[in-house]
């Protein structure tokens, strides 16, 4: 497996980056437990360290089943997870992200993103300077690591970095 550094940070991402949607068994049908741990096992046996998930994803049931797959080895794997686009209220984003730290039972993501821009979907619109804010403060306390931006336009992209840095942009 290769791998290859976050952006100018010092995170290193596998290659093959796992996703893990369908680990939170929402909108997906007959997947059992025990097989979405032998995929992440398996994964990690490959040489994937890099888990990727958000707080959507089963409403944390995709976060808790990477902690039970690959937790013992946090200090081996990246996790990248992602805050939901009706939770970019400053507080919220922190709420969001200490839920996702309590169920992958750890002290810190390495990548937290927004998993969708301010006013997708016709939700309540927060300006991207409050929820950068609350990502910026994130990183300061050690709660996060980088800073990523998901499904975002270049329009959008410019004005997150107006507010921070961003270490990753995931397209659609």
């Amino acid at each position: 497996m290769k791998y290859l550094p976050l952006g100018k940070t010092e995170i290193q991402l596998s290659h093959i980056i796992m996703g893990t949607w369908q680990a939170g068994k929402t909108m997906w049908v007959g997947i059992q437990d025990d097989q979405i741990l032998k995929a992440l096992k398996t994964a990690y046996e490959s040489g994937i360290t890099t888990f990727d998930t958000a707080e959507i994803y089963g409403n944390g049931y995709s976060e808790r089943m990477i902690a039970k797959a690959v937790g013992d080895m946090r200090d081996k794997v990246v996790y990248a997870s992602k805050v939901f686009y009706n939770h970019l209220q400053y507080n919220q984003v922190i709420e969001a992200c200490h839920r996702s730290l309590k169920n992958l039972h750890t002290d810190y993501l390495d990548l937290y993103q927004i998993h969708w821009p301010p006013g997708a979907f016709g939700s309540r619109p927060t300006t991207i300077q409050e929820t950068m804010s609350a990502l910026n403060y994130l990183k300061d306390k050690g709660k996060i690591r980088a800073i990523g931006v998901s499904n975002f336009s270049l329009a959008q992209l410019k004005e997150a970095c107006q507010y921070g840095t961003v270490d990753s942009v995931q397209p659609p």
